[in-house]
């Protein structure tokens, strides 16, 4: 049984995060993006998830006009979480966001 909340950390140990639940489902993206920074994503809720290291810590790309805002560790680089509206209806819906960690991240992760 992994111990919740399940805690999660970037290569340098820099830019560390949580969430609430194990994951249920995980997406491997193949989108021109995600394939090449080799994220696994797990989705949540903003309230499942919590940044534990100070937000400086964590550096943010936005593509474009694309509505996603991916975030990494200012320090090793290594891919930690985005943020974007849901799709739940197939329109983005902002009041009603997703937050995508790297589950590859999660430590001790069962």
């Amino acid at each position: 049984m992994t111990d919740l909340p399940l805690k999660a950390r970037c290569h340098c140990g820099a830019t560390q995060f949580e969430v609430t639940d194990a994951p249920t489902e995980l997406t491997d993206c193949n989108c021109s993006f995600c394939s090449r920074r080799g994220a696994l994503a797990a989705y949540y809720r903003p309230a499942q998830f919590k940044l534990t290291t100070a937000r400086d810590r964590v550096s943010t790309y936005q593509w474009g006009h694309y509505l996603g805002q991916h975030h990494h560790c200012a320090i090793c680089g290594c891919p930690t979480y985005s943020e974007f509206p849901s799709f739940d209806s197939g329109q983005p819906d902002f009041d009603d966001p997703r937050i995508s960690v790297n589950a590859r991240l999660f430590i001790d992760f069962a």
